[in-house]
Formats: structure tokens, sequence, C-alpha cells
């Protein structure tokens, strides 16, 4: 099973592969908010790309989330910030979710086999999972606005090297292997390693320092987010 890493959306058509399961990462924040999501009760979310598809569904009647540029957009019930779905009122709910990233990285990949949501609040699940599919792995980073971001590049350089290690997983893939070395260099300290990136510091000015150590500690939500049809659901 062949390793691959995309490290924006853009850049998917490069790397499409009709026999790959697609990891979309977006861990500051939409994948880790969807993740603690499916783990705090939520029944399904639609992820969406543009903000008018969330007004309408607004309108008809559904629980929206709606995120640009690290804020909430007035009139919605959420944003991307994983605590906002941390209670009772997003239980058993289907929620509709459009971020600045993370559900336009959902919408470049809609064309794959498969697509599973990735964090580092679900790890280790990811790896389990992936393992089990016996199939190639394809993680597509969500980056910002189309450009390379080092905290997505940081996991799916995690979970690569954990499926390197196991037999039958194999990567030709030089942005995987770049990938893998950076998570090495990180992997003791993933707070203070980003600590000058350019996201950990746009969220910090709008106070959201504890968003950002929240998402980078491993293995909170021991769930899968799989894409079925328009939804994701809990796999």
């Amino acid at each position: 099973m062949n390793i691959e890493v995309c490290y924006t959306p853009q850049a998917y058509p490069l790397f499409h592969n009709p026999n790959a399961v697609v990891v979309v990462i977006d861990v500051l924040r939409a994948t880790s908010a969807i993740t603690t999501a499916f783990y705090n009760g939520v029944l399904k979310i639609i992820p969406i790309a543009t903000v008018e598809e969330a007004l309408e569904y607004k309108s008809n009647g559904y629980m929206v989330a709606a995120e640009r540029n690290g804020e909430v957009l007035e009139g919605f019930d959420l944003g991307n910030s994983p605590f906002g779905y941390m209670n009772s009122k997003v239980k058993g709910k289907t929620i509709a979710i459009t971020t600045t990233n993370g559900t336009q990285a959902i919408d470049a990949a809609k064309s794959a086999h498969k697509i599973i949501i990735g964090s580092f609040l679900n790890l280790d699940a990811i790896v389990d999972y992936l393992i089990e599919e016996k199939k190639d792995v394809l993680f597509l980073c969500a980056g910002w606005k189309n450009k390379f971001n080092l905290e997505d590049t940081l996991f799916a350089g995690a979970v690569a090297e954990k499926l390197s290690l196991k037999s039958g997983f194999e990567t030709q893939c030089d942005s995987t292997l770049a990938a893998i070395d950076l998570y090495k260099l990180a992997k003791h300290d993933l707070v203070g390693y980003l600590a000058n990136s350019s996201h950990r510091n746009r969220l910090a000015k709008l106070d959201l320092e504890r968003d950002i150590k929240y998402c980078l500690t491993p293995n909170q939500c021991p769930v899968v987010p799989v894409m079925e049809g328009k939804f994701l659901v809990k796999g």
C-alpha cells in the first residue's frame, strides 16, 4: 500500500488515486472540531464549501457552524472551535459546517474512493483504521487558503511514520518523506515546534491558545469520521 501526502487542496488533482483512502487534515481547527463533535455524540455532519450554502441550511432549520479567518460568522450557531462541540446541545444533531480551509479540502477530494477525517485527537484511531482498510493512503492537508502549513503536514508525517513501520505500507513520495522528517523533529514538543507557525500565531491573536493546545494533544477522541454520501458519520 502506497502512502502519499498532498500539501494543499489545489494540488489534489495531481495526487488523485481512485483506490486510495483520503485522510483530510485541518488540525487548527476544522478536523479537530469534527472529530470532537462525533466523540461528543453528534449524529451527522454535512461539510459545505460556501457561506451561501450555510445560510440555506440555516433557513431549513439545521444547526449550522460557519467560520472564516478563525472567527465565527455572525448569525450562526457554532464556529470551528472544538470546545463548541463539548456540550449536550450537539448530541444527536445533524450539523452543517463550512470553514475557511477544512471543508474546502473535503470538497476538493469529493471524487475520492473514501474520505476520512484526521487530527491529532484521533491519531491512533486513524492508524488502526488505515491498517484495517489495506488500501493506498493519501493525506490531504487543508493548509491555509491553498498554501502549505506546518501543523497539517506534521499530522500527515505522524501517521505516515506509524504506517511505514507496518508490513505492506511503503512510500516513494518525497512529500511523504519530508512530512515524516518534520514530524520526527517536532514530535516531542508539537506546541513549541509550531510557536512561530503562521496559523498558530493567527489564532493566538484571536485569544485561541486553549484551542491550539487541545488540537495538538494526541488521542483524546478515538473516533474516525467517515464520508458517506454528503454526510460525515462516525465510522
